[in-house]
């Protein structure tokens, strides 16, 4: 079976941020999902839900033999090991993994999960990561590359923090 590259996103902004995101890239490797790239931290305003704090954010690039379900299955399977509670909807989180893109530009949408992420266009803190890993990226359904979408989120407050250390 052949590996398929996927792109996710990662956030947390409950506990010990850096460990969070440090701990989950672990555990997806030992869902034997291998991060071959990985963005540099960014610390970011929340969207949604503004009455919580700031999240560290980044992108990874992964490889997998996984299919886009079973990517979220082991997904979720993380958010959960690591304490994950979904009570609030995009309330505070401990992490939270979000598959971006998956495969040579699949496309689909299930009632469990829609590729390429449905709102990715519309938030800084996912564009900028993915697009320092990958910069020539191109949307699956509009055909447009990903860097035309920064101009429209640019009012979105974010700050690059650093390269999470080993």
């Amino acid at each position: 079976m052949t590996t398929k590259r996927a792109y996710l996103s990662l956030g947390s902004n409950l506990g010990n941020l850096e460990e969070n995101l440090r701990r989950a890239l672990a555990l997806l490797e030992s869902e034997r999902i291998h991060v071959v790239e990985r963005s540099s931290i960014y610390e970011t305003e929340p969207q949604d839900v503004t009455d919580q704090p700031w999240f560290l954010n980044m992108a990874v690039a992964c490889e997998t033999r996984c299919f886009p379900l079973q990517l979220l299955t082991a997904v979720r399977d993380v958010e959960r090991q690591m304490g994950r509670v979904r009570r609030i909807r995009r309330g505070p989180r401990v992490i939270d993994i979000d598959i971006l893109l998956f495969g040579n530009n699949a496309v689909m949408d299930t009632p469990r999960l829609i590729v390429p992420h449905p709102r990715m266009l519309e938030r800084r803190f996912v564009l900028e990561p993915l697009l320092e890993i990958a910069p020539d990226l191109v949307h699956p359904v509009t055909r447009r590359p990903l860097r035309d979408y920064l101009s429209g989120v640019k009012t979105q407050k974010l700050r690059l923090k650093r390269p999470l250390s080993p």
